[in-house]
Order: C-alpha cells, then sequence, then structure tokens
C-alpha cells in the first residue's frame, strides 16, 4: 500500500447500517461525524466502505451521511465476493449517481488499497449528486427551525432527532438542554402533514437507492447457488443447525475452560509462582517480605493468569465473527433468549461465564443495545465460572455420599455438582424478567442481521482485537484488582503479635512439632487474630442463622478477591497452610473433625450445600465487579450485583439449611 504524502489521522467508527442511533454506542457514530466526540474534530473526509456484493443495503447508510454535508469517499469494498457471485458494479456510473469518488478495493489484498489513499488524500468537495432523497419539504424545514433554535446541531443529527422519537439521538438532544416541549410540537405539526414520519424517510431513502443503482450492477442471467448458501442449508437448519451450533459452543467452552488451563497454570506456578519463591528467600522475613509476595506478587499474577482466558475468548469470537458464522450462531438462539427479554447475541457471553465472567462481560462489547448488553453484564456472574469448582470439589468430596445410580452410571456426587451449575442459570431467569420489566424497561431489542458471506478470518484483524483487550483489561481493570488484593492482604496480615508467635514456639517444642507443623500453626494463629479474624467474629450473629460459625465467615471474606481462594483460607485456618488444594485429603479431613466450642461439628452436609449454595450465587470475585464497572462506566451497577447476589446468597443459604 502506498505511503500517505503527508500525515493523515484515521478514526475507525463502529459499523452501522443507518445514522439512526438506537443505543449510546451506536451514538459514538453520528457524535464523530458532527465533531462532538470528545477529543475529536469534524472529519476533512468520510469514508465509507460498502459491501459491493449488497449495495441495495449499504447505500442506505450513505443517502443519510450525504445530509452531513462533508467531503465523501465512497470505498466499494468485497470487489472478490461479488465477481465471484457474478455480480459486476459500474464503479463510474454510481460515483455520478452519489456525487462522490467510489473506489472498488478487496480490504485484505493491500494491493488494491492504493487508489483509495490516493483519493482520500485528493481535495474533495461536499458530494454534488444527481439528485436528493426526496425527504419532505416540511420535514426539511422543522430541521432548518430545530437548527436555528439549536446552533450546535448538525443536520443529519437535527433529522434523527425529529424522525427518531426515544432514539439515542433524542437522549443525548435532551441531556444537553434541548426542549421536550418543542420537539413535541415539531411532531406535532409533521403529524399534520402526510409523507412526514420516519416510514416516510424509510420510503425515500430506498428510493434514492433504487435510482442511484439504475444501470451499475449487472448481474448474471441465471442465480448461481453460492457456497454460502450451501452451507446455511445445514448450519441455520433446524436440526442440522442446532448440532454444529452445540459443536462450536462445545470447543469454545472446552477452548475457555481447558485448554487455558496449562497457560494460566505456568502464568501461576511458573512464572509468579517462583518470582514468588525467589523474593521470599532473598528479603528478610516480616511485613515487606509479606507484602511483596503475598500482596505485590500475588496480586499482580492474580491479574496476569485471567489473560489465557481473555485472549482465548476473544480470538474466538474474532475469528467466528470474522468468517461470518456469528451472525449465524446469534440467529439460531434468538428464540430462545427472547423469553429472558435478550436477543442471540447475548447467548455467547452467557455461555462463556461459565469458564470466567471476566472475558465474558468484556465480550458482551458486541451487543449494540445498551438495555440488552447491562442486562447480559448483570447476569454473566450468576452462571458457576470455573473458580467455584474447587469450592464444590473440595465440600462434595468431603461430605456427599458416593451413592450410585442407574447401575452405577449416575453418582450422587455428580448431580449435587450439576445442581450448582443450575442454581445460577434458575436465579438468573426471574432475575433478567425483572430487570427488563423495571430498571432496565424498554421494547424488546431488536434483532435484524444481515447473514454475511462465510469467507477466511483476518488473522492480523483477529490479533488486533485480542491484543486491544489484553491491554485494557490489563490497565483498566487490573490496577483496581491489585489494589483489592493488597487491601485483602493487609487485613490478612495485620497486626502480628509477638506474644502469639512465643505461645506457638512454646507449644511446638512442648509437643516437639516438625518445623513445617510449627510454622503452618502460627500461619493460622496470625490469621485468626488478624483484622479479618476479628471481620470473621463481627459478622458472626449474621451468618450464625446459616449454621456458620466465624471460622467459615472469615474464609468467606478472605474469597472477596477471588472465590477459589477461600479453599487455601480453610487450610490456613485448620492449621494445614495456604498450599493445600481441594483435593487434600487432609483438609477434608479437618473439615469432618471441626468442632464447635459445644462439641457439635462444624460442617454437616445440610451446612455443607448451604456453603455450596451461598458461593454458587454470591458476588465473591473482585475482578468481575470491576470489569462490571469498568464495561458499564459506573459503579451502580457493581455495587448493585454485588448487593443483589451477596443477599439472593444469603436467602438461598438459609433455605438450604432450613429445608435439609
Amino acid at each position: 500500500m502506498s505511503r500517505a504524502a503527508r500525515p493523515i489521522e484515521i478514526v475507525d467508527l463502529p459499523g452501522t447500517y443507518s445514522l439512526a442511533a438506537l443505543s449510546p454506542d451506536e451514538l459514538v457514530v453520528l457524535d464523530s461525524l458532527c465533531g462532538r466526540a470528545p477529543g475529536l474534530r469534524r472529519p476533512d473526509v468520510v469514508v465509507a466502505i460498502v459491501d459491493a456484493s449488497n449495495l441495495p443495503r449499504n447505500l442506505y447508510l450513505v443517502s443519510q451521511l450525504l445530509d452531513l454535508q462533508l467531503p465523501l469517499v465512497v470505498a466499494l469494498n468485497m470487489m472478490d465476493v461479488a465477481r465471484s457471485r457474478g455480480i459486476e458494479v459500474d464503479a463510474e456510473t454510481l460515483a455520478k449517481a452519489i456525487g462522490a469518488p467510489v473506489v472498488p478495493i478487496v480490504a485484505i489484498d493491500d494491493s488494491t488499497l492504493g487508489a483509495l489513499c490516493r483519493e482520500i488524500e485528493s481535495p474533495h468537495t461536499v458530494p454534488q449528486p444527481a439528485k436528493m432523497p426526496a425527504i419532505s419539504k416540511y420535514t426539511r424545514n422543522e430541521v432548518a427551525g430545530l437548527r436555528a433554535r439549536h446552533p450546535s446541531l448538525c443536520g443529519a443529527e437535527a433529522l434523527r432527532v425529529l424522525l427518531d422519537p426515544g432514539g439515542a439521538a433524542e437522549q443525548a438532544f435532551l441531556a444537553r438542554g434541548g426542549g421536550a416541549e418543542e420537539l413535541r410540537d415539531a411532531r406535532a405539526r409533521l403529524a399534520c402533514e402526510s409523507d412526514c414520519d420516519a416510514a416516510a424517510e424509510i420510503r425515500a431513502r430506498y428510493a434514492w437507492v433504487q435510482g442511484a443503482l439504475d444501470g451499475v450492477i449487472r448481474r448474471p442471467s441465471t442465480a448461481r447457488i453460492t457456497g454460502t448458501e450451501r452451507l446455511d442449508r445445514v448450519l441455520t437448519h433446524p436440526v442440522g443447525g442446532v448440532a454444529a451450533l452445540l459443536v462450536v459452543l462445545g470447543v469454545l467452552f472446552q477452548a475457555i475452560f481447558r485448554w487455558a488451563d496449562p497457560f494460566m497454570t505456568l502464568i501461576d506456578e511458573q512464572i509468579f509462582g517462583r518470582v514468588g519463591e525467589f523474593l521470599r528467600a532473598a528479603l528478610p522475613e516480616g511485613p515487606i517480605q509479606s507484602l511483596v509476595v503475598d500482596g505485590v506478587v500475588a496480586g499482580i499474577g492474580g491479574v496476569v493468569v485471567f489473560l489465557p482466558q481473555i485472549m482465548i475468548l476473544f480470538a474466538a469470537i474474532a475469528l467466528l465473527e470474522d468468517c461470518g458464522y456469528m451472525a449465524r450462531a446469534a440467529f439460531m438462539m434468538d428464540r430462545a433468549m427472547r423469553g429472558l427479554g435478550l436477543s442471540g447475541r447475548a447467548f455467547i457471553p452467557l455461555l462463556s461465564s461459565f469458564a470466567c465472567a471476566v472475558p465474558a462481560i468484556m465480550g458482551t462489547r458486541t451487543i449494540a443495545d445498551r438495555r440488552e448488553r447491562f442486562v447480559t453484564i448483570f447476569l454473566a456472574p450468576f452462571m458457576s465460572c470455573s473458580a467455584r469448582l474447587p469450592v464444590y470439589a473440595l465440600l462434595i468430596g468431603a461430605f456427599v455420599e458416593r451413592r450410585a445410580y442407574l447401575g452405577g452410571v449416575v453418582e450422587l456426587p455428580g448431580l449435587v455438582l450439576l445442581a450448582m451449575y443450575l442454581v445460577g442459570v434458575a436465579v438468573a431467569i426471574p432475575i433478567a424478567w425483572i430487570i427488563r420489566k423495571t430498571v432496565l424497561a424498554g421494547p424488546q431489542p431488536a434483532f435484524v442481521l444481515e447473514l454475511p458471506s462465510y469467507k477466511l478470518p483476518r488473522f492480523r484483524a483477529v490479533w488486533q482485537r485480542v491484543s486491544e483487550a489484553s491491554r485494557g483489561f490489563l490497565l483498566r481493570a487490573g490496577t483496581v484488582i491489585l489494589a483489592v488484593n493488597l487491601i485483602v492482604w493487609a487485613l490478612a496480615y495485620f497486626p502480628r503479635d509477638s506474644a502469639t508467635a512465643a505461645r506457638i514456639a512454646a507449644a511446638a517444642a512442648a509437643q516437639q512439632w516438625d518445623e513445617q507443623r510449627a510454622a503452618d500453626e502460627l500461619e493460622g494463629a496470625y490469621l485468626r487474630e488478624s483484622y479479618l479474624g476479628k471481620l470473621g467474629h463481627a459478622i458472626e450473629p449474621a451468618i450464625r442463622p446459616l449454621g456458620w460459625d466465624w471460622r467459615i465467615g472469615m474464609a468467606v471474606l478472605a474469597s472477596f478477591p477471588a472465590r477459589e481462594v477461600v479453599v487455601g483460607s480453610l487450610g490456613t485456618i485448620f492449621n494445614l497452610g495456604s498450599e493445600t488444594d481441594e483435593t487434600s485429603s487432609g483438609l477434608r479431613d479437618a473439615l469432618r473433625d471441626a468442632r464447635r466450642e459445644d462439641g457439635r461439628p462444624l460442617f454437616t452436609l445440610p451446612i455443607a450445600l448451604s456453603v455450596m449454595v451461598f458461593f454458587a450465587l454470591c458476588a465473591q470475585c473482585s475482578s468481575t465487579l470491576v470489569v462490571i464497572g469498568r464495561e458499564t462506566r459506573s459503579w451502580t451497577w457493581p455495587i448493585a450485583s454485588f448487593l443483589t447476589m451477596t443477599a439472593l446468597a444469603y436467602l438461598a443459604a438459609l433455605a438450604v439449611v432450613r429445608i435439609f
């Protein structure tokens, strides 16, 4: 591709078929073109990239861009796809109809982009089309009056404010001080005239498109059955399509849940684990060593360990979108998601939440409708992520009998594990309905999408999307997650009383403990006497109805940075060391043998079930809450998520104890 003769700043705006923004996300396009986006001035030239194989659909946006009165270049993309279908496009004739340059390109072929670059660098004037869309003169008069009263409005924006009631453009106009009454009056005047509403505008624009394409497109005399059509006969079939979707989703889930595991282990154990061991040996024992190793290194590791899952999820989403299958998956799942007030686009993020809610919430960026996106974000933490699995495995292994059913094919532990995964789904369904009827009430999200042609993914574009998502997570969410980890570390470390060390040393000498046993006992004593331990005692009255004591409460508090931390916390509390895991027979025995002050068992099957149900529904994951805040650009949603999920988890755990 040729090098630009002078510096050019290119702003890549979100893809859209229309300037009629339905959500704040889509409003970004209109704001940027009107010069209202923060940090951006009005563009010198607009480059509209249209699909040469589907010009009738794509030129609708071009008709709206003409209203901006900005220099325009039309990039006629996917010419290779058009030719493969036998479609010929006369770019010169189209350029005369539009009144702006039209450049045929194939975006994935750099050799075709030189002409586009040269056209962008050339001096341009406002397009002079042979004919403009026949928008009613009454509508244009009202637009002119609106702009006269509000000079900051550009022409296209004023038209959208006037003709799209309830749209994002109207909401932004009212937020900037525009008058609701003047809009009602203007619309009332238009209602008195014929052909003065949004439907009339749409008809007028498509009539203009039809005229602009007169003599531009030549199609083969006989229709060809394309490869895309052959594939869609299978991939969108009611039976074959569902089967194919299950295979794709199975691979996606396996990739996030299993394929990422070796990389996460490498990051956690081989990189940050070894760095922690090195620093622990290099630094003198004390608060500085613990701050660096258990606070900073462990905190950074707790952030970076999510990268494999985030990269795999975004790579998978980018590949599926780029090859054209993502639209088919959304189409197949749309009917099932309608009952939740969502569309098919919400299915992939919700499914991904079973692996990890962090990348799944970031994956909701593909959902254009703000209400639908926020509902999906709110529901994602209800799906049982992989971090909950160690909690389930520990308590099921310790307290659920291995009863077999159906000739040994089905076992009780497996049924209990399945029930824990279904708990979140069962609770999410009414929560979604309530949210859609209250705080995010509004019309059912429209689900109109174009099924694109299948094509090979562009791996450079896939990598760009993966790297941007990873960098954004590390720089934005990672800093807050690290801060939360450091706060929890400080609560668990301080205060350190020398009398405690002396008492444990005396007990070790009297009972002849080995060095490891003495270290584990001291670590457990310090944790029990820490500020975190004191918080455990403080909340004991609140958790006593659940059958829990302060030890369980302290483990729950310690798991706030990440749910799986509860296993190591229980190991420390019961003097087995923080390195124990869910498969440790010693920890399972310790939980079974633990007693209350009156001699009763600390854990029973109902209490173990209540703990599992609590973790199935609670929001004990600072990473998830931070990402919710980042993606919604508000702390209201993570706070609401934490309070709602914690309350539901408490009530569900209480019900389990009372029922069983």
